[in-house]
């Protein structure tokens, strides 16, 4: 399962944890502006805005799991199992196939209110990328430098959800995650009053007791709250070093160790890895299981007027600095 996020210093951050049980050799890979973008049922863009997030790129195509474009939007999928739903193709509108999604909407829009224009004209259409790797039941987060949103494609037609926390996970569907918040309003990050009753004298024994009640274990629901609490109640400098840092720490509350989500044949869902964009400035961050030193890829490092995408591998191993 996953988790996703905004976040907002002075500049605006966009990112998630990948949460599976085994990896398809993903990459940091750079779409260029000039790279053709195929579509199986809509017309190429052979000329768009450029792009940098996780991809497994199969058949030099880029799947991506999350980006940005270079004019700060951002998009991430995430797991949906049992309410996602493709539609069959629909002549009206532009059948795109989910693993197209994240790149047709990122290649030509710049903010959130173009994005829903260009909803207006999808059908989400039921087309696997080959007969290995089929449709994955996702959902997605959309994010510009202000505003989020939530797309959800199921049998009942395309959903589109105002996002006003700025974090998604997987199920239940998002309009219902964002009413369970009310359950939690009492969350604090005061030290607690006694409202249990005037007869007792009750005592604040620890610190952090205001957010007593919050969930801690790995359902996405849960999930869902804690980065919720965690993220709109979050402080830190505005530098990039701070925000960076703090977008991870964030991120790392919601985390997944070995050993915690049994898969089955031994097999248990970690965080893969943890990704922070920052839509300012183009600079894809991320961190891996085994390696906790935050890495970067600057995509204005890079051409991006050429036609072939660019491709750098995880750094997987940890980093450590022996300081003797």
């Amino acid at each position: 399962m996953c988790t996703a996020i905004t976040y907002s210093t002075k500049n605006h951050y966009f990112g998630r944890n990948l949460d599976l049980e085994y990896s398809y050799q993903e990459t940091v890979t750079i779409t260029p502006r000039n790279y053709p973008l195929k579509f199986r049922k809509v017309n190429s863009l052979n000329k768009h805005y450029a792009l940098i997030g996780m991809a497994y790129v199969a058949n030099n195509y880029p799947l991506y799991y999350d980006a940005i474009n270079e004019v700060g939007l951002g998009m991430a999928g995430l797991n949906f199992p049992g309410n996602a739903y493709y539609q069959e193709i629909d002549e009206a509108k532009d059948n795109i196939a989910p693993f197209e999604f994240i790149p047709w909407v990122l290649a030509q829009c710049s903010n959130i209110l173009e994005v829903k224009e260009l909803l207006t004209k999808i059908n989400i259409a039921n087309i696997n990328f080959s007969s290995e790797l089929p449709a994955s039941p996702l959902h997605w987060i959309i994010a510009d430098k202000e505003n989020s949103i939530v797309v959800e494609s199921m049998r009942d037609g395309l959903k589109i959800y105002d996002n006003p926390v700025g974090v998604l996970t997987n199920n239940p569907p998002f309009n219902i995650q964002l009413f369970n918040l009310n359950n939690y309003m009492s969350l604090s990050t005061n030290p607690p009053v006694n409202n249990f009753s005037s007869k007792l004298n009750l005592d604040t024994y620890s610190r952090g007791m205001g957010a007593l009640g919050m969930p801690g274990d790995l359902s996405s629901s849960s999930r869902f709250v804690k980065a919720s609490f965690t993220k709109m109640n979050s402080k830190s400098f505005d530098d990039e070093l701070s925000s960076v840092s703090q977008f991870f720490h964030i991120l790392h509350s919601v985390e997944q160790q070995r050993g915690c989500v049994y898969m089955g044949e031994d097999k248990y869902e970690i965080t893969i890895y943890s990704s922070c964009c920052n839509l300012d400035q183009g600079i894809y961050y991320y961190t891996t299981y085994d390696n906790h030193q935050i890495s970067c890829i600057d995509m204005h490092k890079e051409n991006l007027e050429q036609t072939e995408l660019i491709s750098y591998p995880l750094i997987e191993e940890e980093q450590i600095y022996k300081q003797n």
